[in-house]
This record gives structure tokens, C-alpha cells and sequence, in this order.
């Protein structure tokens, strides 16, 4: 009788230890479960960046050079913006259209501009007609005379790729006969107060579309090209993966730095600049180049060309 006892009993303890070890596992694995249920970082992998309104999260787009420009680079001096780092050359520019008239381009020149960007057309935005700026002309002999670099920009009302093409080979037409040495620029606009504006309602990703085609019929016929955009529409509205290789010209008037997250080569910094020679207030911009590389820019240097 006392062997069977020992036996019930040696078989109820191991019997125990085999049903704790199958819940310690099962509570493992339920806890594992759990934690697999779990949600993660809805943020992984994405930046936090401001839109020109508010604080969002982006995914980076992979490829695309990141702006490495910080806010304790710069200063302000009299009403302009210096760069006081020590990674980029920079230059001071303007860009004008029949709004500044008639401009003294050698006063400009003199007044430590070395680069003009210089409206050539625009499109209208209630009928969709191409019309050429009164002043480019006029405006694009003057600067390169006083020995200035230009480059020109669409005001683009277009509504489809077509239009887009349309306005790209337009522009290639009016600069055949001048040396154009920096990146023909599409620019593409909300118009302010326009209730029967064309463009109004038109799906972003349109607008796109039209950023690219233009740019690759420029590119096609031997110019470099780029976009000019505020942070919405290069967040929103420009699919700035496609547009890797072009060159990229922000407007941030709200910001003592270029808070894009994507690098830019030209900051156009204010709407209410100075500059002797321009009659009124111009938009000033500072153009970026990476010292210890070959510059695909003007030479930042002051020196002034003798007529």
C-alpha cells in the first residue's frame, strides 16, 4: 500500500510541474500576442515639419537631398538676410516683372545684385491666353549688361500636361536669342481674389504633372529647369520625387531661414525689398552653393564688369 501511495503521489507531482510549465508558456504567448496587437509609432520613419500653417508629418522621399540649413546661420543686416555659415557661398538676387517697370540694372548691379530672375510670360487666368511680359525684353538686355546673371520664369496658369508643354516651348521661343545662363523656372500660382479663376478646384496632383512637363520639355531642348513654390505646394502639390535632378527655388517670406525639409538652391526670403536702381519694393532672394564644389551659379565674388 505504501509503494502505490508513493507512485500516485511521484505521478500528481509531475503531473503539477508539466501543467505549470503549459501555463507559464501559454501566458507567454499571450502576452506576446498582446504586445504583437499593440500599436507601434504611427510615426515611424516620418519627420515633423511645418507647412506654412501647421506642424505635419511627412515621409521623406528617398533620394531627395535633405536642407541642412539651420536658423543660427543667418542674420540680419539693415533689411537684408546674410548667411553666416561656414558650408555654402552665397549670392544676393532679385526677381522682377512689369510690376518694378522701368529698372536701372547698372544702379542694381552696383548695389551688390548678381543674379536677376526676370518674368518672360504668364498665362492668364480667366481666359488662358499666353501673353510675354512688357518689360522681359528690356529687362533681360539691361541685366545681362550690367553684367549680371539671368534666368527666367513662367507665371503658369496651365490646367493640364498639354498646357504646361504649351507654356514650356512658349518660353523657349522668347529666349532663343539671349544668353540665359541660370535654370528656367515654372512657377505656378494660386491667384489671390480670383473667383472665376481657371484654376480653381484643380486637383493637385495636376499640378504636378504640369511642374514636371514642363520642366523635361525645357531640360529636352538643352536648358536647366526648376520649380519656384511656397512650402504648401511643394508639400501638397508638387511630387517632388519626379522632380529629382531639377532645381528648386523657395519662396518662404515667414521664416528667418529656409525651413523647407528638402534642400533648395534659391530662397526667395521677402516681397518688400530695397534695392536702388527699382523704383518701389522687389522680392530679394539668396542663392545657395556648396563650398568645395564646382559652382553651377554665379561667381559670388563683388567684383563689377566695365562697359
Amino acid at each position: 500500500m505504501r509503494r502505490r501511495r508513493r507512485k500516485k503521489t511521484g505521478l500528481l507531482i509531475i503531473f503539477c510541474l508539466l501543467l505549470g510549465a503549459v501555463i507559464v508558456l501559454g501566458a507567454e504567448l499571450l502576452g506576446s500576442s498582446k504586445e504583437e496587437e499593440e500599436p507601434g509609432d504611427p510615426h515611424a520613419g516620418q519627420v515633423l515639419v511645418n507647412d506654412g500653417f501647421n506642424d505635419v508629418w511627412i515621409t521623406p522621399i528617398e533620394g531627395l537631398e535633405v536642407n541642412d540649413l539651420q536658423k543660427e546661420d543667418f542674420d540680419k543686416q539693415d533689411d537684408k538676410v546674410v548667411y553666416t555659415g561656414e558650408a555654402y557661398d552665397t549670392v544676393l538676387g532679385v526677381d522682377v516683372s512689369e510690376h518694378q517697370w522701368e529698372i536701372d540694372w547698372r544702379q542694381v548691379a552696383e548695389n551688390g545684385v548678381r543674379f536677376a530672375y526676370i518674368r518672360s510670360g504668364y498665362r492668364g487666368w480667366s481666359q488662358g491666353g499666353l501673353f510675354e511680359d512688357p518689360w522681359f525684353r528690356t529687362n533681360v538686355v539691361g541685366a545681362r549688361d550690367a553684367g549680371l546673371d539671368v534666368g527666367v520664369y513662367f507665371y503658369s496658369q496651365a490646367i493640364n500636361v498639354a498646357e504646361a508643354i504649351e507654356e514650356a516651348k512658349y518660353v523657349l521661343e522668347q529666349i532663343e536669342d539671349y544668353e540665359i545662363t541660370l535654370p528656367v523656372m515654372y512657377d505656378w500660382e494660386i491667384p489671390e481674389n480670383a473667383d472665376d479663376a481657371r484654376t480653381n478646384g484643380l486637383d493637385p496632383s495636376i499640378i504636378g504633372d504640369c511642374g514636371v512637363a514642363f520642366c523635361e520639355t525645357v531640360r529636352s531642348a538643352g536648358y536647366d529647369a526648376g520649380i519656384y513654390f511656397n512650402r504648401k505646394l511643394g508639400y501638397y502639390s508638387f511630387d517632388l520625387s519626379r522632380l529629382k535632378g531639377f532645381h528648386f527655388w523657395l519662396a518662404d517670406w515667414e521664416t528667418d531661414y529656409p525651413g523647407f525639409y528638402y534642400a533648395g538652391n534659391i530662397w526667395q526670403y521677402t516681397q518688400a525689398g530695397k534695392v536702388p536702381g527699382i523704383e518701389g519694393e522687389v522680392d530679394l532672394n539668396m542663392m545657395f552653393i556648396k563650398r568645395g564644389e564646382p559652382a553651377s551659379a554665379p561667381d559670388p565674388s563683388p567684383a563689377t564688369q566695365e562697359k
